[in-house]
């Protein structure tokens, strides 16, 4: 097949596509612009018409990612309404079902060493979905007295690093680290103990 070089109807996303696959296959470090090229069937000057380099290409598949979870995180909260503690663990359930269906980006997103800082669309995606899990943490909070209250910035990191490490050692196949309970098990029985040290469990 010829390759469709400069005329490819969308070769932008073709390549990010094409990137988020071999991300998966080999880690964000372990492909070129070439293999990326090869991939999406274009030619390899082809990708500077878009790219500047490999980070460019990797920044994007992540600032994809970000919207699609910015996105997933908002349902997530919005499917817990009325509830405050609903809606804040349906938030924290949300972070492994992304991980799981949409490994390439989470690893662009988490893995690859990219600054959120990269550019001002990734920055504001970023925060767009922490924002979503700090809210819910806001209005979970609003249960607890002021002056036990943790800010809604640390209670939603709690939450998100809980939620990452559970992705990081259970949930992605990661070698020796087989839990004897499900992924979403760990996660949630976890959260309950948290939640309930702050005397919210069972609380709407």
């Amino acid at each position: 097949m010829p390759k469709r070089g400069y005329h490819h109807g969308n070769l932008r996303q073709a390549l990010v596509e094409a990137a988020l696959t071999l991300i998966e296959e080999k880690g964000p470090t372990g492909f070129t612009l070439s293999e990326a090229a090869k991939k999406a069937d274009v030619t390899p000057a082809a990708v500077y018409r878009h790219f500047a380099g490999r980070e460019d290409l990797i920044a994007e598949a992540s600032r994809q990612g970000y919207e699609i979870f910015a996105d997933l995180m908002q349902f997530a909260y919005d499917s817990g309404q009325p509830s405050a503690l609903a809606a804040f663990e349906a938030t924290g359930r949300a972070y492994l079902a992304f991980a799981r269906k949409h490994p390439g980006h989470y690893i662009a997103m988490f893995e690859s060493g990219i600054s959120v800082n990269h550019s001002p669309e990734l920055a504001a995606v970023a925060t767009k979905a922490r924002s979503v899990l700090e809210k819910a943490a806001e209005d979970l909070s609003q249960h607890i007295p002021a002056e036990k209250r943790p800010p809604p910035a640390m209670f939603s990191a709690h939450i998100w690093a809980m939620s990452h490490g559970v992705v990081e050692l259970f949930a992605r196949n990661s070698p020796g680290t087989m839990s004897p309970f499900p992924p979403e098990d760990l996660l949630e029985t976890g959260i309950g103990v948290y939640l309930r040290g702050l005397g919210l469990l069972d609380k709407d």
